[in-house]
């Protein structure tokens, strides 16, 4: 009956303090000890505050701490606890020999390993000062810590006097329901569907002319020259893996001599979107039949002879000629993968790419194991034109997103909203009329005819037709400040459109107090008020672009501070708001009971000359806005992902120690929870 009760006590006094200040200050650091990675986490108790042992005893309560089943593999022994323990004396728990310390640490060494990130969890039980918290007759409560930006494992010998790489973690229990899905998770999705559209676009680049017509040749050629059929089969999956392995060595290399901050940084220039854009015109246009792009011949004259069925050696050179002989259309593929890739990390462009060759090299897999299966591939013909023109279009209006985002950053403004939309109208128009057999381009054949002689429109072309003329029509009111939620991550912002007839038409309740002149946003406002989202502008939202304005505005009208990461390129940003900030609930909310400032990570203003100091997190100098909101972002949350929304009270520190990422699956029911959440932990932190 009195473990029972006592355990009651810890479940009941660690839901009370879910809802308190963490009286635990700790942090996880990675050192090298003696040759050795040890993993290190420190944490002390604020306001006398006694903290467990991990060592079990006999009341069954102790801190644990837990590692990920990745990181379980690398650990090297037992975790090591060193500080100065004592044992409670309350007592109801003299019998239980429950020891405790002010300060510990717990150290736990690593095996050599090729793991860039370890992650892991802390559950600290401790008791509260002179042995009660809230007068509760048993004193325990919890506190959870999780390395959500987990430790990088490239450290330094400390003995050395380097810095040490610590990691930002956050404070959570973890047994609470609703909790937002973290970073870390939410970045894994989107590497994951980067993946997804690499292994499709490589199916869309098998069936391309270039690629197609060789696959019966291919297999026979594996299948005839092999001694056994078996043999045949082993050497056309070789060939599969080597054309797949080709592709995810490019992505490898790709993001070795580029860092993360490098490939954010270049993904939002001005000049390499402009060399994107153009780069995609000439693709576009080659696919519509007026020139053909082609690597140098002799290129693929010298590979293929070294190619031959003969040796595994001889294969991969097979494999590389492929690539390069099709590269007039895998080309366009392989850029818009590396092109997405490059804001999502070091492994998304490998990833995607590891995709792309997946997809355009398990056909050739599939029919060397099932070689019946070639008798029934349709020939090469007048399809396969079509969908290398379609493929054209799309690639014309793709490449005026990366035109968009240099004329965002530049602010050149020759690509405005509705003029972007009206290209993409024109785009979309002139593929649904050749769909239909309306326009003839240069490489295209006859139709095919029916038993009257007469030609017709295939079903699966009249259905793409349908489907682009219905794109069309979904445009047009955009023209018209319509808000085109489906596209809003990829057409410029609302802030470019000259002709709203939307602007101004809300019906949100406005409850707020007016900000006064002085509180009313200075800093940046000319330079960036121009990629204000849709519903800011239909609300007539106040938003700060310096944080510290922002800071003194929220401090005055007695409001929490809502920080918005985003970026001017940033297309999950433009999702997000598209999809949740129109939700009347969150629009209301946004407005009335909250101070908003947005933190562009790629601004393009360049800092005065006073700001221009290095930067400890970047490891460089900051030279631009951007620059110096990402050093905001890193030293209030340790990442630069985007979009994410920081709350913040009045004393500068977070209300919620992961903010609210970028989840394209949830709903804005998920993000009104956050803040009603945070909202509370205000109004009991600042009455």
């Amino acid at each position: 009956m009195k473990k029972f009760l006592l355990s009651l006590g810890i479940v009941i006094t660690s839901l009370i303090s879910i809802a308190q200040e963490h009286p635990v200050q700790f942090n996880f650091d990675l050192v090298e000890e003696n040759g050795a990675k040890v993993l290190v986490l420190k944490a002390k108790g604020l306001n006398d505050a006694k903290l467990l042992s991990i060592k079990k005893n006999a009341a069954e309560v102790s801190s644990e701490i837990e590692f990920d089943a990745k990181s379980k593999a690398v650990l090297d022994g037992e975790i090591v606890e060193n500080g100065q323990a004592t044992m409670l004396e309350h007592p109801d728990l003299k019998a239980y020999n429950i020891s405790a310390f002010n300060e510990v640490e717990w150290k736990q060494k690593i095996k050599p390993t090729d793991i860039d990130r370890i992650k892991g969890k802390a559950t600290i039980y401790y008791a509260g000062k002179d042995g009660a918290v809230n007068a509760a007759d048993f004193p325990f409560s919890k506190q959870t810590i999780v390395n959500t930006n987990p430790v990088n494992t490239n450290v330094v010998d400390t003995s050395k006097g380097a810095k040490v790489n610590t990691t930002q973690v956050t404070s959570a229990d973890t047994s609470k329901t609703g909790t937002k899905v973290s970073k870390n998770d939410v970045a894994k999705k989107s590497i994951i569907g980067l993946f997804i559209a690499g292994f499709l676009a490589g199916l869309l680049g098998f069936i391309t002319p270039c690629v197609y017509a060789l696959v019966p040749v291919t297999v026979s050629m594996f299948m005839k020259r092999s001694k056994t059929k078996q043999q045949g089969r082993r050497n056309v999956i070789f060939y599969a893996f080597a054309i797949m392995a080709i592709y995810t060595l490019v992505g490898l290399l790709t993001g070795i001599f580029f860092t993360n901050d490098d490939l954010q940084n270049l993904s939002a220039h001005w000049l390499f979107n402009l060399i994107i854009f153009i780069l995609f015109v000439v693709f576009g246009l080659s696919f519509l039949g007026w020139f053909e792009i082609a690597l140098p011949s002799s290129w693929a004259t010298k590979m293929d002879s070294k190619a031959n069925t003969n040796s595994y050696m001889g294969i991969f050179f097979m494999a590389l000629t492929l690539v390069i002989v099709s590269f007039s259309c895998t080309g366009p593929f392989v850029g818009s993968i590396l092109g997405a890739s490059f804001k999502q990390g070091k492994i998304a462009p490998a990833l995607g790419m590891f995709g792309f060759g997946l997809g355009l090299a398990a056909p050739f897999a599939i029919f060397a194991v099932f070689p019946n299966l070639i008798t029934v591939l349709t020939k090469s013909g007048g399809w396969q034109n079509a969908v290398k023109v379609t493929l054209g279009f799309v690639e014309l209006a793709a490449s005026l997103k990366f035109l968009s985002q240099a004329d965002l950053v530049k602010g050149w403004r020759i690509l405005d909203r509705e003029v972007f939309l009206v290209l993409w109208i024109v785009i979309f128009l002139l593929l649904a009329l050749y769909l239909l057999g309306k326009i003839r381009f240069k490489l295209d054949s006859e139709l095919p005819k029916n038993d009257f002689g007469l030609p017709y429109i295939p079903v699966p072309r009249l259905m793409l037709a349908l489907a682009s003329l219905a794109f069309v029509f979904y445009l047009i009111p955009g023209l018209w400040g319509a808000p085109l939620k489906a596209v809003s991550g990829f057409v410029p912002t609302m802030g470019t459109q000259d002709f709203n007839l939307d602007k101004g038409n809300s019906s949100l309740q406005h409850t707020s107090t007016v900000t006064s002149t002085a509180m009313a946003p200075k800093k940046w406002v000319n330079a960036l008020k121009i990629y204000e989202p849709a519903e800011a502008i239909k609300n007539n939202f106040t938003i700060y672009y310096d944080l510290d304005e922002a800071k003194a505005a929220a401090k005055a009208q007695k409001k929490p501070l809502l920080i918005d990461i985003t970026g001017i390129t940033c297309v999950n940003c433009r999702k997000f708001e598209g999809a949740i900030w129109p939700k009347p609930e969150v629009t209301n909310s946004m407005k009335n009971d909250f101070v908003l400032a947005s933190i562009f990570l790629d601004a393009p203003q360049e800092l005065d000359d006073v700001l221009k100091v290095k930067s400890e997190k970047l490891g460089r100098t900051m030279q631009t806005l951007g620059d110096f909101n990402k050093n905001i972002a890193l030293n209030l949350i340790g990442s630069i992902t985007m979009p994410n929304y920081l709350f913040m009270g009045d004393d500068g520190q977070l209300l919620h120690p992961e903010g609210y990422g970028y989840e394209p699956t949830e709903s804005a029911s998920l993000f009104m929870e956050r803040i009603n959440e945070v909202k509370a932990a205000y109004k009991q932190k600042f009455p």
